[in-house]
């Protein structure tokens, strides 16, 4: 539980060191519309290296929506429980603590479409304007919601072989929507960068999190 703790301050400390340096290192405007960048040559360089992608635009966003799907079965389950059960109080703890691991992640999300760190490589279809591009949200949504599934794989599957596949399943969903994000071009390097810290903090808070309510149980 400790060092799921520490774990989560490292990659929040990361997470803050990375948006100092975007802001600090390197800006340059590289960005659609003159927008200014941080740490300019690398994500220049990326970006170069890659281009864009409109394949794995589609595989990414369509593993957003499946990771979507999967947090609404989450969520319809607690509800059941709550009706089932006539009380909040009584849903299992763990379906609570990852209805707050959703409430933050969207918090997160709507704070940085306001706090504008950098802006996107591209000016997307139907968008007038550049749009704030840090950290993705597509990242961040997709590996949150696969990393808390992961966490509850790991205390409700029983059977070692099952448990296993599922949460393989999780991590390449995850790690496939990071890689394709990334060559679809329509992020920076550091974009992904940020989503990927800040949801290893989120996903490791709420694993810690798991473990005290476990450890209240016996």
């Amino acid at each position: 539980m400790k060092n799921k703790f520490t774990a989560a301050a490292m990659f929040a400390i990361l997470f803050i060191v990375l948006i100092v340096m975007i802001c600090t290192v390197n800006v340059q405007p590289i960005g659609p519309e003159g927008t200014s960048i941080g740490l300019a040559s690398l994500n220049k360089a990326f970006h170069d290296a890659f281009y864009e992608s409109e394949l794995w635009y589609k595989i990414s966003e369509l593993f957003g929506y499946l990771s979507l799907a999967i947090a609404g079965a989450f969520v319809i389950a607690g509800g059941c429980q709550m009706i089932k059960r006539k009380s909040l109080f009584k849903v299992d703890g763990k379906l609570i603590a990852l209805g707050g691991l959703y409430a933050v992640m969207v918090f997160l999300y709507s704070f940085f479409e306001v706090i504008v760190v950098n802006y996107r490589p591209v000016i997307m279809a139907g968008a007038e304007h550049v749009e704030a591009s840090f950290p993705s949200s597509h990242t961040m949504l997709t590996c949150v919601i696969m990393g808390g599934a992961f966490v509850l794989i790991g205390g409700y599957i029983k059977s070692r072989g099952i448990k296993i596949a599922l949460q393989s399943i999780a991590i390449a969903v995850a790690a496939i929507t990071v890689i394709g994000r990334l060559l679809s071009g329509v992020h920076w390097f550091t974009d992904i960068l940020g989503g990927v810290f800040i949801s290893l903090c989120l996903v490791n808070l709420y694993a810690a999190v798991c473990d005290l309510i476990e450890s209240k149980k016996e």
